[in-house]
């Protein structure tokens, strides 16, 4: 147990070395480059007429003051940590006063439930076909199945949204092609909303979920391939156990394992977004929100985003980590 702890607390500081470094990258990207927001903002409000210099000065200050921009980089730097520690980001300065804590969590929901469905879906298809056409190997439809998965993976998830969005958006026209709901909706919770959301997040959700059941298969196959030959799969079949009982007890749940450690892997992945698939369809996410960010020069947006996908990306590694000696008894802690 003791060895176990240390262990445990091993990967924590890794954690938070990885978290450190990947934040701070992020911060001086983001203030190196050629854009000032504080100029921007002065050059839009000049635009409307203000020509004050002392009033002009005064709001620069003020701005400066409030973006945490103040002082040398490294000041702003420590400012920074100061405020991300709060779990204050600042306001956003394409959408000012709004705080940027408040417009991600705007975006959140909406990335999470698409790609935290759409994952599962994936994962579960991708397997199950995988696991079936490695020890039915000579099944002519899990044959046919398996090509068409794998024929579709090498497709950019990008182009295969925009066939579905003609196809279902304008030579079949049954299912929505933009926003997360319908234009003026109620936004109150009930049924007729959560089917509207649902409508609206198929597409998206079909585009990834076809290109990526292709690479679970192919590693769930390989895996029950390897399996099959070991000496107890061969023993159990000579003893007369059932196929599925074999497929199912003795094979799936030791090819699982590493199955396991890859979806950790995505759902940590998740707060990355869909970054074109989001715009194709208009998704409201946080893939949408980052390029809009990008394009307003808003880099207290782009740090708080980036600071999100960095966290739930290493969390999702630590979490592998620790859990893995648990799973897994031939992994060693020591």
């Amino acid at each position: 147990m003791t060895s176990y702890l240390i262990f445990v607390l091993k990967r924590f500081g890794q954690f938070l070395l990885v978290v450190f470094l990947g934040v701070t990258i992020t911060f001086f990207v983001t203030h190196l480059t050629p854009i000032d927001p504080v100029e921007e903002s002065i050059g839009a409000i000049t635009q409307m007429g203000q020509s004050d210099p002392n009033a002009i000065e005064l709001m620069r200050q003020s701005l400066r003051e409030l973006y945490g921009m103040e002082g040398s980089i490294w000041q702003q730097y420590l400012h920074f940590w100061l405020r991300l520690a709060t779990g204050d980001l600042g306001p956003s300065l394409s959408a000012f006063p709004t705080p940027v804590t408040t417009i991600i969590l705007r975006s959140l929901p909406w990335t999470v439930g698409l790609m935290t469905v759409s994952t599962l879906i994936t994962f579960v298809l991708g397997n199950a076909i995988g696991a079936l056409a490695g020890y039915y190997r000579k099944n002519m439809v899990l044959k046919g199945v398996s090509l068409v998965f794998i024929a579709l993976l090498p497709i950019p998830y990008y182009i295969l949204a925009f066939v579905l969005l003609i196809i279902f958006g304008y030579l079949w026209p049954v299912l929505p092609i933009n926003g997360g709901y319908e234009m003026n909706a109620n936004l109150d919770l009930s049924f007729a909303l959560v089917l509207d959301i649902l409508k609206h997040s198929i597409l998206p959700a079909l585009s990834l979920i076809l290109v990526g059941a292709g690479s679970w298969l192919i590693g769930m196959r390989a895996l029950v391939s390897n399996i099959i030959t070991d000496d107890y799969v061969v023993f159990a079949e000579l003893g007369g156990v059932p196929k599925r009982k074999i497929l199912r007890s003795y094979i799936a749940r030791n090819a699982m394992v590493p199955q396991f450690t890859g979806l950790a892997m995505s759902l940590g992945a998740i707060f990355n977004g869909t970054v074109i698939t989001e715009i194709v369809f208009g998704y409201p996410g946080i893939g949408n929100l980052l390029i809009s960010a990008v394009h307003a020069g808003d880099y207290s947006l782009v740090l708080g985003l980036s600071a999100l996908s960095i966290v739930g990306v290493a969390a999702a590694v630590f979490i592998i980590d620790i859990l893995s000696p648990l799973i897994d008894p031939r992994i060693k802690v020591e």
